[in-house]
């Protein structure tokens, strides 16, 4: 469901309108995916879509994404920055998660100078 509609295969295209068609709850939750992906390519009027998508997901009767819907109010000030600014961390995070997979494969085999010289030349 969170794959836009034109990159899907047939097969998943299929599925995905199985489960549409399975009840109302699902139908409503595939409409407010698909208009929260959008929201999330980096746009000027995006704070104020946010806006419009958190009132309408709150008129549904979902309460899981209800309880989504007030995890985004609570800090709306960076919630408003992801989808209208086109900075990102994703380099930070990058160097993060391939410090973690280095020092797991290297967990129980040596000491913390070849971890460092690793992390380092890696």
């Amino acid at each position: 469901m969170l794959t836009r509609p034109d990159r899907l295969k047939d097969h998943q295209r299929e599925r995905v309108e199985a489960a549409r068609t399975a009840c109302h709850e699902m139908t409503a939750l595939a409409d407010l995916i698909h208009h929260f992906v959008v929201l999330l390519d980096p746009a000027d009027g995006n704070a104020t879509l946010l806006s419009t998508w958190i009132t309408s997901a709150q008129a549904e009767d979902l309460p899981h994404l209800h309880a989504f819907t007030r995890g985004l109010e609570k800090d709306r000030a960076a919630v408003d920055a992801a989808p209208t600014l086109p900075h990102h961390n994703g380099g930070t995070e990058g160097v993060n998660n391939k410090t973690k997979l280095i020092k797991r494969q290297m967990y129980g085999r040596a000491s913390f100078p070849p971890l460092r010289h690793r992390i380092l030349l890696g």
